[in-house]
């Protein structure tokens, strides 16, 4: 079965699929945009295997296209609009997209050059909505020397289609390419079949979320990347709940109106938005999380203070869990009746963990080491990079390249990135420890330690800060951090500089790139400023 024949089942067309915009989309409705999609890729002559590229915000659009792209011959890549223009350029052009699904506001700066930039684009859908959107201004792109369509127009003429029982599609061949964050440097495209999203449906979501009847699902990390794509298509609509889409920045007051106007019942979030909803929630306006039955975080380890916290204020569990782009969703996740804040949690059923030191050889319970997953949900390859994918799927292992312990409990504890972690006075730093001793002191908002190196050329731990209030006296308050760095930590892993930052720089996917930070710390151009509470500028 492919994902459409999955999701559109005749007992769920008056069902609401989708609730965007004051709009409420049945399961009938967005069926007949998939298959009108479906039809709209027959008559752009598209090929089996072609590169259809979708930048499009959060919309039924974008659920539409993807659902007929996956179950027809063809291979959706998904963009987030978030990005800079250059990263998804870049993204284009790694996959050769033949075909662009987009937004009609970022043609122009995309378009540009489009012929050198872009030379395997053939022809352009643009989604319009009605925004001061006319034909001229059709005709002004259709002279980038590439063929540019309305959406609403080919779909229209297009008209209800059925996919066809030779439909040249299978649950095993590739489908979908999802581009991993980038975290740690230049984005990789994940190469994932439909198989795999149904896997995900039948561990995660059933393990886990354990969806009921009436539930309705909202995400603020966005479609185009592995965690929103199963929070926001694969775990509503394969089990005929309601998807939550929201095409804006999902700012703290944004996802807070989402709260008010549609009664969530689970919210999927990561680390930097709780800490951001629950800044918003005591400072400037209350936050109605009474629909609320479950909250779930992933992207990066949740710190024990903000879970507790979190359910403190709003009677609601946060679980966290570990997923990748390369396993298409979370492998290891607490659980309702099980929490241990600071943990990931369990393996799920379905999958195997294991940790393996330098040598190649397993450690013992208690002890650090390389985490490696194994599941019916890895991608097959990264796209045309043979030498990453033989150094990152070996022997149906995935290499994650996150560094975990295992407590006798059967729970698992993140320590942080193996490239991320560093040895200072000749022993090992896990820059989480460090950091969630300084989550402590009631005036940090966001802490995040890399190494960094003394007069002596000798590598130590720098502390980057953000605080909670923005009239702190900064020299007190590391004198503060100092002392309680002293009492919790030995001397090898005591931050020797404490920065003051008003933002963090974080991915598309809320996760922070320590790269960067550590690339200041190298130039010497450090930018430091009053504190104020943690910004999430490039995130959506």
């Amino acid at each position: 079965m492919n994902l459409f024949g999955a999701i559109f089942k005749s007992e769920r067309d008056n069902r609401i699929g989708i609730a965007y915009e004051n709009r409420e989309i049945s399961y009938a409705e967005l069926r007949a945009q998939s298959l009108n999609i479906n039809k709209l890729l027959e008559c752009l002559q598209a090929n089996p295997g072609d590169r259809i590229a979708i930048l499009l915000n959060d919309s039924p659009e974008f659920v539409a296209s993807f659902i007929a792209c996956c179950s027809s011959a063809v291979i959706a890549v998904p963009i987030n609009t978030a990005l800079t223009l250059s990263e998804q350029l870049a993204i284009l052009q790694d996959c050769s997209a033949r075909f662009l699904i987009v937004e009609f506001e970022m043609c122009g700066r995309l378009l540009k050059d489009v012929q050198n930039r872009l030379p395997n684009l053939a022809h352009v859908v643009v989604v319009d909505r009605g925004d001061n959107q006319d034909q001229d201004s059709i005709d002004c792109l259709n002279q980038r020397q590439v063929k540019i369509s309305l959406y609403s127009e080919l779909t229209s003429e297009v008209g209800a289609q059925t996919f066809g029982e030779g439909t040249p599609t299978s649950e095993t061949a590739p489908a979908f390419i999802l581009y991993t964050s980038g975290s740690t440097g230049e984005p990789k495209g994940a190469v994932h079949c439909q198989k795999d999203i149904l896997y995900t449906n039948e561990t995660y979501c059933q393990e886990v979320l354990r969806l009921r009847e009436g539930d309705w699902l909202f995400s603020s990390s966005r479609l185009p990347f592995a965690y929103g794509l199963g929070n926001s298509l694969t775990f509503p609509l394969l089990n005929g709940h309601t998807s939550v889409l929201c095409r804006e920045k999902p700012t703290p007051p944004v996802i807070a109106d989402i709260f008010r106007r549609y009664n969530p019942t689970v919210f999927f979030g990561v680390p930097v938005i709780f800490n951001l909803l629950l800044d918003h929630h005591h400072r400037i306006e209350t936050v109605d999380s009474g629909s609320l039955r479950l909250c779930i975080s992933a992207g990066e380890a949740l710190p024990t203070r903000l879970g507790e916290e979190w359910e403190k204020t709003f009677g609601v569990r946060v679980l966290d869990g570990i997923g990748s782009t390369e396993m298409l969703h979370m492998w290891m996740s607490n659980h309702e009746d099980e929490v241990r804040y600071g943990s990931s949690g369990k393996v799920l059923q379905g999958y195997e963990a294991r940790l393996l030191d330098e040598q190649g050889e397993s450690v013992h319970t208690g002890a650090s080491g390389n985490l490696w997953v194994r599941g019916a949900s890895a991608a097959s390859c990264y796209w045309q990079r043979p030498e990453a994918t033989s150094q990152t799927f070996i022997a149906g292992w995935v290499r994650t390249g996150d560094l975990y312990t295992c407590d006798q409990d059967g729970y698992w504890w993140h320590k942080g990135r193996s490239d991320d972690c560093f040895k200072s006075s000749g022993q090992w730093v896990s820059p989480l420890e460090v950091e969630a001793l300084l989550l402590q002191h009631a005036s940090v908002s966001r802490a995040v330690v890399v190494e960094d190196f003394d007069d002596d050329g000798l590598p130590c731990p720098a502390a980057f800060l953000v605080c909670q209030d923005s009239e702190l006296e900064l020299g007190a308050l590391e004198n503060e951090l100092r002392e309680l760095s002293r009492e919790g930590l030995p001397r090898f892993k005591r931050p020797r500089r404490y920065l003051f930052v008003q933002e963090l720089p974080y991915t598309a996917t809320g996760k922070i790139q320590r790269f960067r930070l550590r690339q200041e710390l190298r130039s010497g151009e450090l930018a430091t400023h009053a504190p104020r509470a943690a910004s999430l500028e490039t995130t959506q």
